[in-house]
């Protein structure tokens, strides 16, 4: 089914066309306000919003520049976030294939929880990572400590579940929004740490001032790779399908 964006028009189709580079944007696989489908599919919005939902935890607890994993107990319960995220993953992408689900009929709301659960899942890991390739003196604390500030974030990812799931005109500006920004704060993080390790200037940074300049050429690669894959993707896209995941 082709995505609505080619026929929307302002900011939703310029936001849906750029965010084509990183989701298939399949219309039953997304959420759609008074006839308006979001950017990102459930899976996508779920696993880009977690992210985003741990790095304001972390803000909000001064912990930024946590150079620690989560102990043992935490990284565990982890994993079996990012099982749930595959499970269901898989489970769509057999009834994708064979016209029947594996395990159970797939719905978009456990489409979104189980991406914010592997989006917190993954952040839990690559802020740490991040930092120790970064500062010189990573502060020396986790980015979760407990079982108990997990259950935090799942919370809070419950939360903004069922938010997005009453689908309230007012917010669909804001979680356009948020898709985006999202989208390139993760990119850029991770481009960050690339750019890093190829220019040899691990754990040099003393301050936020001198995070600047590589997170500013994060964002930049960022954008370019989306934007170009979103290139990509509108040559390919009559010629090649993209299954859901």
């Amino acid at each position: 089914m082709e995505s609505s964006f080619l026929q929307a028009r302002g900011l939703l189709r310029y936001i849906g066309l750029f965010l084509s580079g990183v989701c298939h944007q399949l219309p039953d696989h997304s959420l759609r306000w008074a006839g308006v489908q979001l950017p990102l599919c459930c899976r996508c919005t779920g696993t880009y919003l977690g992210g985003l939902l741990v790095l304001l935890n972390l803000g909000w607890r001064g912990r930024l520049r946590a150079g620690r994993l989560p102990p043992l107990r935490v990284l565990l319960a982890v994993g079996a976030l990012f099982a749930a995220w595959a499970v269901d993953g898989l489970n769509s992408y057999v009834q994708f294939l064979v016209g029947r689900p594996w395990l159970y009929a797939p719905l978009n709301s456990v489409r979104l929880l189980t991406g914010l659960g592997n989006g917190i899942s993954l952040s839990l890991l690559v802020v740490p990572l991040f930092n120790l390739t970064f500062w010189s003196e990573p502060d020396s604390v986790r980015s979760a400590s407990s079982l108990k500030e997990l259950s935090g974030l799942l919370l809070q990812a419950v939360a903004i579940t069922l938010v997005l799931l009453l689908r309230l005109d007012v917010l669909l500006y804001p979680a356009l929004a948020a898709e985006a920004v999202s989208v390139l704060l993760m990119l850029s993080i991770v481009n960050a740490v690339i750019v890093i390790m190829l220019s040899r200037r691990m754990n040099r940074a003393t301050s936020w001032t001198e995070a600047l300049a590589p997170l500013t050429w994060g964002l930049a690669f960022a954008l370019l790779e989306v934007g170009g894959l979103a290139w990509v993707r509108s040559w390919l896209g009559p010629r090649v399908p993209f299954p859901p995941f």
